[in-house]
C-alpha cells in the first residue's frame, strides 16, 4: 500500500482546503494538483508543490491558475 500525505491548498477557489495525495518511491508527492470545479475539468485548477518553510509543513500546493 503507498503511503499518503495531506497537503494544504494556497490560493485560488480552494485555498485553506487540504488534499490527500500518494508519494511516489522516492517519498514526493505529485507536482501539480488539478482541483476540479463545480463542472468537472472545464472549471479545473491547476496547484503546484512547493516546499513550505514558513509554517512548518514540508510542502503546499500554490495556486497558478485555470486549467483551460
Amino acid at each position: 500500500m503507498a503511503s499518503t500525505v495531506q497537503i494544504p491548498l494556497v490560493g485560488g477557489t480552494a485555498d485553506g482546503e487540504t488534499v490527500t495525495v500518494e508519494l511516489d518511491s522516492n517519498g514526493r508527492p505529485p507536482l501539480t494538483h488539478h482541483h476540479l470545479g463545480p463542472e468537472g475539468l472545464a472549471e479545473a485548477q491547476i496547484y503546484e508543490l512547493e516546499s513550505d518553510r514558513g509554517e512548518g509543513r514540508e510542502w503546499i500546493y500554490t495556486w497558478r491558475g485555470p486549467a483551460v
